[in-house]
């Protein structure tokens, strides 16, 4: 095999083949880690270093697959050829050196502050991504199950959607962030929460303590993950892995009586994504217990809430000035239904109140201000030409925002930016009338007006098109490395252990068999069918294909083989 490994070249190593080993040996160490067993965790973890189909994976995803693949370290390399690419791989071991990592300053949304940076070098990006695809299996059985930020499998609006089924009644929250969360954390406290191979152990203590470089100048880094550095966003969820068991049990059920019979009060529930998080519960000395106990276990890390960032709020009434929060872009509270709106929920009972999640008054700003610095600096440019740059951006912000109740928000989005393209039309021609303008750059039809050419090729997108759709929040014990593909399937359209045909179609029949309509299970057989066979003129194409279980399929089959040709046309 080593010889048959020195013959592949970059673009004809077979990946599929790759990433399914990589998967099995990391579904392997998720599984010892959930079982407890940690010297095996640590054998496998060994294993995963020394696979060449790791190797091969952690340089293709900094060189080819990560956002900011070009970005070039303090040695100056951008981008790596080919060969290049194959000579990293035999050369990538974990050692215990690091080479200092390059600042770069890059604005924060919204505010004139500004974030920095470590830039690794793309030798110690590869380390570093090796390193994680062996850690990242084992920290995954163990973290929280209200922990999203920079997990595989969740998102943002899986933290939203937790808050949101927490809120069904009335509660305080303490709305929080850690101020300079990823800069400030304590080595010697990550390195023994991390509990790691010595190997392990040691690489990683010598990329925290690699100085940066900003500049000309070299400055030592005594603490802090450097943002930038691969594997910095899961060893800062490993240094805050345990806040919320650490408030369950600071906090945990009350039980009082209310006219002689037992009520309880369960502990606090906290939700974060990142280095952002919120705690809810109906009592608000609760909440301020809550604030006190959570600086006091950060100070442990050498953190501490930014207060400017950190308020106490109630998510019906007003509380200091302030009604809901603000949190990943959402405006997230409840609404007062009033007494003749007759609001019901699933069972047909009353509502009081209703909880909605929106596009935050902040959100809609930013967005806004990006679209109209967009629009300023095309004034000069053709039509085509400004469509094609607003297009992504709107769409982009849409599909952000559309598992919300951002229908309104969306209509109002969509007149305030139809107002910037008159006054940028205005500009364009300020000795023209406004129905010749009307005439040259709208168009109408069953939507109204369009912003478009006039041969209809070039049509600005409407934040009003995007439909609503409510997200399934993730289950809070799953994981992709826990091996279930149907789920993961199901859920993201791709998985290791299945083909791309497969995957893509059980995330679009819902998990479903489209015969008998019963969910697929794991140990079930799948085929993928022809809706309308081959032999009748169906096309091998995914509109013409359907899974279905395997005595499902021989059914069909059968009843296919046995139509006339002329009826099934």
């Amino acid at each position: 095999m080593s010889e048959l490994k020195t013959t592949y070249k970059w673009n004809k190593i077979p990946w599929r083949k790759l990433e399914r080993k990589l998967f099995k040996l990391q579904k392997r160490i998720y599984q010892a880690s959930q079982r407890g067993n940690v010297k095996k965790v640590h054998r496998l973890q060994r294993l995963v270093m020394n696979s060449w189909s790791a190797k091969c994976v952690a340089v293709r995803r900094i060189s080819q697959d990560n956002q900011g693949k070009k970005t070039a370290g303090v040695d100056g390399i951008k981008c790596l050829s080919p060969e290049a690419r194959l000579n990293l791989v035999k050369a990538l071991k974990l050692g215990h050196k690091s080479t200092p990592t390059r600042r770069v300053w890059i604005p924060k949304p919204g505010t004139e502050e500004k974030r920095a940076l470590g830039i690794p070098t793309i030798h110690d990006r590869a380390t570093q991504t090796l390193a994680k695809l062996a850690l990242e299996p084992e920290w995954e059985a163990k973290f929280e199950p209200h922990s999203y930020g920079f997990r595989p499998g969740r998102s943002c609006h899986d933290a939203v959607k937790a808050i949101f089924g927490e809120i069904r009644k009335p509660k305080y929250a303490l709305d929080a962030d850690i101020s300079k969360c990823f800069d400030s954390i304590n080595h010697k406290v990550l390195l023994e929460k991390l509990n790691t191979t010595p190997t392990i152990r040691k690489q990683i203590k010598a990329w925290l303590e690699s100085a940066v470089m900003d500049g000309k100048q070299l400055f030592p880094t005594q603490e802090g993950t450097p943002q930038g550095g691969c594997i910095s966003p899961l060893l800062a969820n490993v240094a805050l892995h345990g806040m919320e068991t650490f408030i369950e049990n600071t906090f945990p059920t009350k039980y009082y009586r209310i006219n002689g019979s037992a009520r309880k009060t369960p502990p606090p529930t906290l939700i974060r994504y990142a280095d952002d998080f919120v705690i809810l519960h109906p009592d608000i000395e609760v909440i301020k217990g809550c604030q006190i106990a959570i600086n006091q276990w950060l100070n442990n890390l050498g953190l501490r809430l930014k207060p400017s960032k950190t308020k106490i709020t109630h998510t019906l009434e007003n509380y200091q000035g302030n009604v809901g929060f603000d949190f990943l872009g959402y405006n997230i509270r409840q609404y007062d239904c009033g007494k003749n709106r007759g609001i019901k929920d699933t069972r047909g009972n009353k509502l009081d109140f209703i909880p909605l999640t929106k596009p935050s008054d902040e959100a809609v700003k930013r967005h806004l201000r990006r679209l109209g610095e967009i629009i300023d600096a095309h004034v000069s440019a053709p039509q085509q030409a400004l469509i094609a740059k607003l297009n992504p951006i709107i769409m982009g912000w849409a599909r952000y925002f559309f598992p919300g109740a951002s229908k309104e928000t969306f209509t109002k989005v969509d007149h305030l930016l139809h107002k910037k393209l008159r006054s940028w039309a205005n500009k364009r021609h300020p000795n023209k009338n406004l129905h010749w303008i009307s005439k040259k750059y709208w168009l109408i039809d069953t939507e109204g007006w369009i912003f478009a050419t006039k041969d209809k090729k070039f049509q600005l997108w409407k934040h009003a098109k995007m439909p609503i759709k409510r997200h399934t929040i993730v289950q809070s014990n799953r994981s992709p490395y826990d091996g279930d593909w149907v789920y993961w399937g199901t859920r993201m359209g791709k998985h290791p252990e299945l083909t791309t045909a497969k995957a893509k179609l059980l995330k679009r029949q819902n998990g479903k068999c489209n015969r008998c309509g019963l969910n697929f299970k794991q140990e079930d057989l799948i085929e993928i069918d022809h809706i309308i066979p081959r032999h009748k003129g169906g096309k091998d194409r995914y509109e013409n294909y359907q899974l279905l279980h395997r005595h499902c399929h021989h059914e069909k089959t059968a009843e296919d083989n046995s139509a006339p040709i002329a009826e099934a046309k």
